[in-house]
């Protein structure tokens, strides 16, 4: 009885993502992110740059809503906020955005939904963001954002512990290396692989593995100012 129980709740829910409209979804989603009030993760970080040689580094991360963040690591820390803060930041504040339903797409056996997201001001950072949305437990499984200031950045995401709270486990981003605003430290870094100057390759990738997150446990703003 339960499982047939379990299979109708199942049945019942799909139905109902199909009937949501693109406002609706996003907004349950966005929801569920805001149910994040503050939290730090340690964070690998490992580059793969055409011509330049970048070693793995380990850093600290801290947030807290809507729009403080802060990193902290004794070595080089590429951490791009594209498909991270920055797009969370971004669709917090539906005003400044409409959505719309593109179709559905499978990634990695499961059916996501494709959202279109279009910045409705002309200042905006963010000028395009497409999201891939998994409806059932509202996780973006991949996002391609076109920004002003680091052109087209493509991510894929994955979730363990903390999927309740939409924050992944590990992100992957593919950068154009010709658009991709790089930190001041690694433009001028003189580590450059000799090795690697007939690597004409335009797209880098840039790997975070996230553990030991600690969410909602309260961090004072004063922690986020330099």
């Amino acid at each position: 009885m339960k499982v047939i129980f379990l299979f109708a709740c199942l049945i019942f829910a799909s139905f109902t993502c199909r009937g949501q409209t693109a406002q609706e979804l996003l907004a349950q989603l966005v929801s569920k992110l805001e149910r994040v009030n503050d939290y730090s993760a340690n964070v690998l970080i490992e580059a793969d740059i055409p011509l330049i040689k970048i070693l793995p580094s380990k850093a600290k991360i801290y947030f807290k809503s809507p729009d403080k963040f802060k990193v902290v690591s004794k070595g080089i820390a590429i951490l791009p906020k594209q498909g991270f803060t920055d797009m969370n930041i971004f669709l917090s504040q539906p005003e400044s955005y409409m959505v719309v339903l593109a179709g559905n797409e499978f990634i990695d056996g499961k059916e996501t939904k494709l959202l279109t997201v279009i910045a409705n001001s002309s200042e905006s950072d963010i000028i395009l963001l497409k999201l891939w949305v998994e409806p059932i437990e509202l996780l973006i499984l991949a996002a391609e954002v076109t920004t002003r200031s680091s052109g087209n950045v493509k991510v894929s995401y994955r979730y363990d512990a903390q999927k309740q709270y939409g924050l992944p486990s590990g992100i992957e981003f593919k950068v154009n290396v010709k658009e991709f605003k790089m930190p001041k430290s690694i433009a001028s870094n003189p580590h450059r692989a000799a090795s690697k100057k007939s690597d004409k390759r335009k797209l880098g990738t840039i790997s975070l593995e996230l553990n030991d997150y600690q969410v909602n446990k309260g961090i004072e703003d004063s922690f986020f100012v330099k």
